[in-house]
């Protein structure tokens, strides 16, 4: 059983495999991003731009993202959240993280992306980076010159702060 490459675990041909040929349209905005990264996996670039709201096609985009997409191995997907995007929505928030490789090298593709759905089809209608989260530091800082916090005795710019 060839598995989809959109890591729902079921079989490609009752999966996004009816979608990607034209026999399907999908009825959620998940289901929709789901087969807009299988079909970066399979290289059926035209389905990205049939997907994509009519308003915001544009043809260079299409050969852009077929270009950019030809050069990488898609590895995994994972939906980290949903907002609305359901059968009776009319939009719909996926945010996801694609994974890939590209000249041996792992990366990842965040994006919060926005789907709408007209006549009764989803298309893909924006995508953005999610805003990065600031850190803070939990304890106090440790100076280079102040004593090792594993106990040694040593400063800790000779010890852990090497």
């Amino acid at each position: 059983m060839d598995l989809c490459p959109c890591g729902s675990e079921k079989a490609y041909a009752d999966c996004c495999e009816p979608l990607l040929e034209g026999k399907a349209h999908a009825d959620t905005a998940e289901m929709l991003m789901r087969s807009r990264y299988s079909a970066h996996a399979k290289k059926k670039y035209d389905y990205l731009f049939e997907t994509t709201l009519p308003e915001s096609r544009k043809e260079e985009d299409r050969k852009e993202t077929a270009a950019w997409s030809r050069k990488l191995d898609w590895q995994r997907l994972t939906v980290r959240s949903l907002e609305a995007g359901g059968p009776e929505d009319e939009k719909g928030t996926v945010e996801f993280v694609a994974r890939y490789r590209k000249d041996g090298r792992a990366f990842e593709h965040h994006e919060i992306a926005e789907f709408v759905c007209q006549d009764d089809r989803w298309y893909f209608k924006d995508g953005h980076a999610p805003q990065q989260v600031q850190s803070v530091r939990q304890g106090p800082k440790i100076g280079r010159n102040d004593p090792c916090p594993c106990g040694s005795g040593k400063k800790y710019k000779k010890c852990c702060g090497k």
